[in-house]
């Protein structure tokens, strides 16, 4: 009994071994994973061990404008407001946040898109968006958006514009202390 237990413990841990080189080879084959794609050597740049994406569409170029608003007192804007990116090419764009007002302050944005259709095909891969942020006062942050244009996009398609509402999220840091007085001290003597 204990020897076929041990055997049987050997072929698990070399099916479990053997799983990585046939998870990539399936997956090389499928065209499916990203990570096993990368692992391939860019065809012309032989002798640089230089890898791509072989998803990026480099026939076509469109052009993202961020924008940035914000609904009360503190600055907000992108670090740059347009780049020129390939479909399926992976950009980081930064934003910059600064609390200017006196008080701790809880925030959070929404992006939106233009045209419309275009948000069906603009995948956010890390985005601040989807947190809050809780802001000391004078403090500021930078924060990335890291997204891949899915080559799918309609050719009428030729810019994109991305923009973020940064706004308070009410209720989640308390108010400032107002001053109370008694009413002993509100009566004239």
């Amino acid at each position: 009994m204990v020897g076929k237990l041990l055997v049987i413990t050997a072929l698990m841990f070399g099916f479990g071994y053997a799983l990585v080189p046939i998870y990539k080879s399936i997956c090389t084959a499928l065209g499916i994973n990203v990570l096993a794609l990368s692992d391939q050597v860019v065809s012309g740049r032989a002798g640089e061990g230089s890898r791509a994406n072989t998803q990026v569409d480099a026939s076509r170029t469109i052009t993202v404008e961020f924008d940035a608003n914000s609904r009360g007192v503190w600055k907000f804007k992108p670090a740059v407001n347009s780049i020129n990116v390939h479909p399926g090419e992976m950009t980081t764009v930064m934003y910059e946040f600064t609390n200017i007002q006196n008080r701790t302050m809880v925030a959070q944005a929404i992006p939106s898109y233009a045209p419309m259709q275009a948000m069906a095909y603009f995948n956010k891969v890390q985005c601040f968006c989807f947190n809050e942020y809780t802001m000391k006062a004078g403090e500021t942050k930078q924060w990335p958006v890291v997204f891949v244009i899915d080559g799918k996009l309609p050719k009428d398609v030729m810019t994109i514009t991305l923009s973020y509402t940064f706004f308070e999220v009410g209720g989640k840091v308390p108010m400032a202390p107002v001053a109370v007085q008694h009413a002993s001290e509100a009566l004239p003597s």
